[in-house]
């Protein structure tokens, strides 16, 4: 049968290159990458690119890697950071970020991250070395970013909420230096940056050294980046297209994080992406003028929807706190013509905007991620907000793979939207064979910005990684018009009476009762089914729910097995740092004997 792949029709698609260099890095690889080579490496610790696999071992001798023409000032247009440069140099006067009052113009962006970059490059760092950014949200820390971009650094991602020994893990992965702010500067970061310099970096010994954004009282020898002086002259990119740029972290099945490596290539590619949204929602690029910049750098959805409005010429603004949620009043506020929005801060504004009117005649495109939204939540917010809601859907290890538009999601708000005009999608079953339209199956994505693999992890790195697909453990289909449904997660599954259930279709029966808003399902512990459905709905406006008619419902369209043992009705779900709906810690409040 012939694989059924949809490709973006919205214009033609460009296959990124996959020769090889004939440019020879002079250092040798150092690190285990995750597959047989069929390529060349390209510099030590790093994966080859996903197309072409890397190797089991370590590399005995020096790797192929390329390099830029005429030595690192040499680029092409789109390369990373010199897309982002180059805009910043092209309009000096214009205002990239706002926070406040303070308003900073791009040109002062450019001068702070030249000044950091000396300051990092005069602390020993450049091409290849670790650098782990636990920071507030300010104009500087994304400087600092981009500085360790220019010298070629593998950005290590370290997000809010970490446990000591998440951070033991996430700094354990070869980080020569910690760059943190007075808000970040906690004992528990210390303690991990303490431990980090002899756990693989390039140190042999001693801890990791710890660079300041201004002044960190406590935190004995600190070097403040921004005290340093500069030399008067912006540093040479010394950043390579296939060397690790940013290692940013997804959840593991055992809770311990996993480290996604992005090249300097897929970054680039990531950084260009908007234009391919464009074609596929005209309309969407006008929403970056006044972008809301909230929650953290070390998320890639937010450095993704960042870059097209530093690209663009807007404005990314970080909201003051003023004690009321941002959503809605901070778009009121500040005038916000767009922004992205985790599914549980939506159904908060929607409930608040049906007490309260709110302004929000401003916002021209707001743009939904990081977990599935029911459809009687999609046509609510639609009718509520207007043509403005779009749905994307993707994953760490991928970057966005889909958008669903305001008109489709009209039509079809089950629906994940279309692919990427970059992205390929192809369904596959258990075997890998290719599926009908029609048919549940697992998702596989191809395109420029797939990860190269795990960090350090190459079992993992090869059961996802094939022959250049990704398989993204998410279970879907396609219909016949090329939309995508998402069905659930491969491992979103529970064991009742050694029957799999998918916890997914469960959901979306309770979710397709006019009286539910948002419905969430998970497993637990059972002694006399080994495992047990166990159900969480969140009641629609006026709705008084009747559990056994819900049970009911399930029954009808899943069979017994799928029906929950119990039916909680909650008002509201909390939410984990991720920003996405917790199961688990429903069950622990309102079933904690199930535990």
């Amino acid at each position: 049968m012939r694989d059924p792949v949809t490709h973006a029709t919205h214009h033609e698609r460009t296959e990124p290159s996959t020769e090889p260099s004939t440019e020879p890095s002079t250092e040798p690889c150092t690190e285990p990458c995750t597959e047989p080579c069929t390529e060349p490496c390209t510099e030590p610790g790093s994966y080859a690119a996903p197309r072409t696999g890397s190797c089991a071992e370590p590399c005995a001798g020096p790797c192929a890697g390329p390099s830029e023409p005429d030595g690192p000032s040499g680029h092409a247009a789109d390369a990373f950071p010199h897309v982002l440069l180059e805009a910043l140099r092209g309009s000096p006067g214009t205002p990239a970020f706002e926070q406040g009052a303070r308003i900073v113009s791009r040109g002062e962006v450019l001068d702070l991250i030249g000044r950091i970059a000396v300051a990092m490059r005069d602390a020993g760092l450049g091409p290849g070395k670790g650098v782990a950014v636990r920071t507030g949200l300010s104009p500087e820390a994304f400087a600092a970013q981009m500085a360790a971009h220019v010298l070629g650094c593998r950005v290590v991602s370290v997000k809010p909420g970490y446990t000591p020994g998440q951070l033991a893990d996430v700094l354990g992965v070869g980080v020569d230096a910690v760059v943190l702010d007075r808000s970040t500067a906690t004992p528990d970061l210390l303690h991990a940056a303490g431990a980090a310099g002899s756990a693989g970096s390039a140190k042999s010994a001693g801890s990791a050294t710890v660079l300041s954004l201004g002044p960190a009282p406590g935190v004995a020898g600190a070097a403040d980046l921004l005290a340093h002086p500069g030399d008067g002259r912006f540093p040479a990119v010394t950043a390579r297209p296939d060397d690790t740029a940013l290692l940013t972290f997804t959840s593991g099945s055992t809770g311990r994080p996993k480290g996604c490596a992005l090249t300097y290539r897929a970054l680039a590619a990531h950084w260009s992406a908007l234009r391919g949204w464009s074609s596929a929602a005209p309309g969407f690029g006008e929403s970056f003028h006044r972008y809301m910049l909230f929650g953290t750098l070390s998320s890639l959805v937010v450095l993704e929807f960042l870059a097209p409005c530093l690209l663009g010429g807007g404005t990314a603004v970080i909201p003051d706190e003023d004690g009321r949620p941002l959503f809605p009043y901070a778009i009121e506020r500040h005038r916000i013509t767009g922004a992205i929005v985790t599914v549980p801060r939506l159904c908060q504004m929607l409930d608040l905007l049906r007490e309260e009117p709110v302004d929000l005649g401003s916002l021209r495109a707001l743009t939904v991620s990081g977990s599935p939204l029911s459809p009687h939540r999609l046509l609510e917010a639609l009718d509520r907000l207007g043509p403005v809601v779009h749905v994307v859907y993707g994953a760490t290890e991928a970057g966005a793979i889909s958008m669903l538009t305001p008109e489709e999601g009209h039509d079809a708000p089950g629906s994940v939207g279309r692919p990427h005009p970059g992205v390929e999608i192809s369904v596959r079953d258990e075997e890998g064979r290719p599926v009908a339209p029609g048919r549940i199956g697992e998702i596989h994505v191809r395109g420029p910005y797939l990860m190269a693999g795990y960090w350090n992890q190459p079992e993992e790195t090869r059961d996802v990684l094939r022959d250049g697909w990704l398989r993204t453990r998410d279970l879907g289909h396609l219909d016949e018009t090329g939309l995508l449904h998402l069905a659930g997660r491969t491992r979103d599954v529970i064991m009742v009476n050694a029957i799999v259930v998918y916890a997914g279709p469960v959901e979306r029966a309770l979710a397709g009762h006019p009286g539910v808003a948002e419905a969430y399902v998970t497993g637990a512990p059972d002694e006399r089914t080994g495992e047990a459905v166990h159900a969480f709905v969140v009641p629609a406006p006026g709705a008084t729910l009747d559990h056994a008619a819900l049970a009911e419902l399930v029954r009808a369209e899943l069979g017994a097995d799928s029906v929950p043992r119990t039916i909680t009705t909650v008002s509201s779900v909390p939410v984990a740092p991720s920003g996405k709906p917790d199961k688990r810690a429903l069950v622990e409040r309102h079933l904690p004997s199930a535990l």
